[in-house]
């Protein structure tokens, strides 16, 4: 059964699966079929329009990364290959199969119970995320129990997370009622939240860092196609250090400036086609919503108030998003080399850094001096996360049939399993001490009682501290 739901999944993909769901859910939601059925569309399209500029724009990066780390010398054990070696080993292992299929269930029940406010089923294809993680504790533990319950305690504690930034990511990112829940890229809400008092203290709250604050400022040098010509022509520089006195260097150089512009230029476009298959049912949560309160103006704050798991693809192209992830290639490549005893190389994965920093350009209001600052501090510590893992990683992807490139000692995924928070809860697992592991499970029921109880509070104290923001 298990072989069968993969093989039904991976033959018609994420543009066909997910635009399905949408529907399905549309319909659910009352909206009208043929309204449902745009979604539906708007949804595959979308996706199939991140598929093709990610795919085209990933080697463009990846090469100009490696001729920054040849022209250091520098060689490190771990090297980021990208993500999708993570899910194949996910979706190759028993443990993850059974999360995927069983996973479905159990978020259905979450949201019936009440446990979450916010609808999973909608983002299944993220599902991996959860996947891998268990397929890592098979592999370290052989333990298929212990490995399921990670997985469904990692999905538990990222529904918290999802929720508290929930009303600042719908508020930012202009989509009503939706929220992103990807494990690779929700925990960074905790950061996000846990620094911003420091970066007001050093007053990075005053300095105007947003894309409107460019625009004002620079005129047409601010505009995102130019900014991203500029940031284009920076990184091909850096990855040209040793040859800027040749025409090829050169060729390259504009050509990857121009292919950022048009990266900053299109995908944004994308993201407003995507948008629009979410765009009818956050109105019918809306509708729902106001009818059950009988309030016609719909408050925000309130206890009841949900949310549709949006894939973060969503989010990607906003300019401040996509300029703070953009700058924060070459300075984690530059603290891959600097950080003492590291030993992971990010390469492939950094492209993903957009989706890595959404949740922290929510809650900061889009303040690219504080998403860049916070980006430095967690992404570092995950490159040390990343490093410990690196034996466990590449023996668990290499068990499940993918092949490790010749020439490299070990292997991770960056936008995967360079995670702080997600690496210590799979520490405390795998160690299979009752101990550690019943520490983990207190420390997620306070946040969830916090959660339940405070939640109108959490949110005016995130949307207070967004708003210090100039």
């Amino acid at each position: 059964m298990l072989q069968e739901v993969h093989t039904i999944f991976q033959t018609f993909g994420a543009s066909v699966v997910v635009p399905l769901i949408i529907f399905i859910i549309a319909l659910l939601l009352r909206v009208k079929p043929k309204t449902a059925m745009m979604s539906a569309f708007y949804a595959g399209v979308g996706l199939t329009g991140f598929t093709w500029v990610i795919t085209e724009f990933t080697p463009v990066i990846t090469k100009v990364v490696r001729q920054m780390v040849n022209n250091t010398g520098i060689k490190l054990p771990v090297v980021d290959i990208g993500w999708e070696a993570g899910s194949l080993a996910a979706f190759g292992s028993t443990v993850g199969l059974s999360f995927f299929v069983f996973g479905l269930l159990v978020e259905l029940i979450l949201f019936a119970v009440g446990v979450t406010k916010v609808f999973l089923p909608s983002n299944i294809w993220n599902n991996f995320g959860y996947m891998i993680w268990g397929t890592l504790a098979f592999y370290a533990t052989h333990n298929y129990w212990l490995s399921l319950g990670l997985e469904f305690f990692m999905l538990l504690y990222s529904l918290v997370l999802a929720e508290i930034q929930a009303d600042r990511w719908s508020d930012y990112y202009g989509i009503e009622n939706t929220t992103v829940d990807a494990l690779h890229n929700i925990e960074q809400v905790v950061p996000a939240i846990l620094l911003d008092p420091l970066w007001n203290l050093l007053g990075f709250n005053k300095i105007k860092m947003t894309p409107k604050d460019f625009k004002k400022k620079l005129g047409v040098f601010g505009e995102p196609i130019t900014m991203g010509i500029i940031l284009g022509l920076i990184l091909g520089i850096l990855g040209n250090l040793s040859s800027l006195t040749t025409m090829k260097a050169w060729g390259q150089i504009t050509s990857v400036a121009v292919q950022l512009a048009a990266v900053m230029t299109i995908f944004p476009l994308i993201t407003k086609v995507f948008a629009q298959a979410f765009t009818p049912l956050s109105a019918a949560i809306d509708e729902q919503q106001k009818k059950k309160t009988h309030d016609k103006q719909n408050n925000r704050y309130d206890k009841k108030r949900w949310f549709l798991a949006v894939d973060d693809g969503v989010g990607y192209g906003e300019s401040a998003t996509l300029i703070s992830g953009i700058i924060l290639i070459p300075i984690m490549v530059l603290m891959a080399f600097i950080l003492p005893g590291n030993k992971t190389l990010p390469v492939v994965d950094l492209i993903a850094i957009p989706y890595m920093v959404e949740s922290i350009v929510a809650i900061t209001r889009g303040n690219i001096l504080k998403v860049v600052a916070t980006g430095v501090v967690w992404f570092s510590l995950g490159l040390y996360a990343a490093s410990w893992l690196g034996p466990i990683y590449t023996g668990a992807v290499a068990h499940y049939g993918v092949a490790i490139p010749t020439g490299v000692v070990m292997v991770t995924s960056f936008n995967l399993v360079a995670r702080p928070l997600n690496v210590l809860v799979f520490a405390a697992f795998i160690s299979e001490n009752p101990l550690w592991i019943t520490l983990a499970i207190i420390i997620y029921l306070v946040l969830l009682f916090g959660l339940r109880k405070y939640r109108p509070q959490i949110w005016r104290y995130l949307n207070k501290m967004a708003a210090k923001n100039a």
